[in-house]
């Protein structure tokens, strides 16, 4: 059973209301427990997330803090995401490169992609995630069997962030030597993902809900979920992100965990969030994921300002990307402009990131850490 028929033994309204009408007792029952480390379950997770839990963010967050810090040091994993492409076959309404945007499309040669992998390895990162569009006949399995193998051989670490795929695919891509898989199911409300997704393959809801299991049953190492904060009520989403993760953590124990936490930006033809999240809530959402499975990989995006990235860091942060280019060919300038996915928050460069992270009494790592420490014989 794949997590798109566990999804059903939920209602998405009886979630939200169930949510909205915490109390209290109940909120200081789980922070009770979080703080004697008892494991929590989704109960508590949603009523950790509620709103009557924002009354107590600030100890949320200082038991966030405690728990990272025991788990994974000070220290604070970079990577980098290179866009190969901006084509795509869908039609998204909050997305710059959805197709209905007339916008310049391009796609990386070899030339240029080896042009983008210099200037990334000379300033140091050895994680890299890969983003496309999704345009399977342009950029699918021909362009990522060429490509894969040579961005391999110069990083450690190397993740994508493409369409979804076939578990024979990501078994292909994982003999490529395919690191992780992050694919953001946008919402887990089905009505509400058809609104906001028009037209290509993305409108399967439910094929993209399993992709997560089809990329877990393949071997691929790391997988990454997450919603689009803002498409619809954050904390249900949230709920369901918690939900997918939970059961994934239980079928597929041999694989890691990441969360991300994107809040919707700007882009051309964008939509106007149908949810709003302060920053406290942001610091709320981050705390409670750690304190539901203190071992995840929480990461922050250059969606958020200098200044709050730079607060989240000690509060449950592990992974943070930096320097970010949503467009081809923006480390190397080895292409003409072409539209962004997204505006980005935090534009500073990654010497800068990586002084700002010293200030704070952190350590950045360039490589990835699991594998140091798997070399070192101190992980599996």
């Amino acid at each position: 059973m794949s997590f798109s028929h566990y999804l059903n033994r939920w209602d998405w309204d009886d979630q939200y209301l169930q949510s909205a009408s915490v109390s209290d007792t109940q909120v200081l029952a789980a922070i009770d427990k979080a703080k004697r480390q008892h494991p929590l379950d989704l109960g508590d997770f949603k009523t950790l997330i509620s709103p009557q839990a924002t009354r107590h963010v600030r100890e949320l967050a200082q038991l966030s803090h405690q728990l990272t810090v025991q788990r994974f040091g000070r220290t604070m994993q970079l990577y980098i995401p290179l866009y190969l492409s901006n084509q795509c076959s869908n039609i998204c309404l909050y997305c710059g490169f959805s197709m209905e945007n007339e916008i310049r499309r391009m796609t990386l040669t070899r030339e240029q992609l080896e042009a983008e992998l210099d200037a990334i390895a000379q300033m140091g990162f050895e994680h890299i995630l890969l983003v496309t569009g999704e345009a399977k006949r342009r950029v699918g399995m021909d362009y990522f069997r060429w490509a894969l193998p040579l961005i391999k051989q110069r990083f450690a670490n190397v993740s994508i962030e493409v369409q979804p795929l076939d578990e024979d695919e990501y078994h292909e891509l994982v003999a490529l030597g395919l690191d992780g898989m992050l694919c953001y199911q946008e919402t887990y409300h089905k009505a509400r993902y058809q609104q906001v997704h028009l037209r290509g393959n993305k409108c399967h809801f439910e094929y993209r809900l399993d992709t997560a299991d089809r990329a877990a049953s393949a071997g691929v190492d790391k997988i990454g979920l997450g919603a689009l904060i803002g498409l619809d009520d954050w904390r249900t989403d949230l709920f369901f992100v918690a939900a997918h993760l939970d059961y994934l953590r239980r079928r597929y124990w041999r694989s890691q965990f990441s969360i991300s936490f994107p809040r919707l930006r700007p882009c051309t033809g964008g939509l106007a969030p149908k949810s709003q999240m302060s920053d406290k809530e942001l610091v709320q959402a981050i705390a409670v994921f750690r304190l539901f499975h203190p071992d995840l990989e929480l990461s922050i995006s250059t969606r958020e300002a200098p200044l709050f990235r730079e607060q989240l860091m000690p509060l449950g942060i592990t992974a943070m990307s930096a320097f970010s280019s949503t467009q081809p060919g923006g480390y190397s300038k080895a292409t003409d402009t072409a539209l962004e996915q997204f505006a980005i928050n935090d534009g500073r460069r990654p010497e800068e990131v990586e002084a700002a992270i010293r200030r704070i009494g952190y350590q950045p790592v360039w490589k990835n850490w699991d594998q140091s420490l798997s070399a070192m014989g101190l992980v599996r």
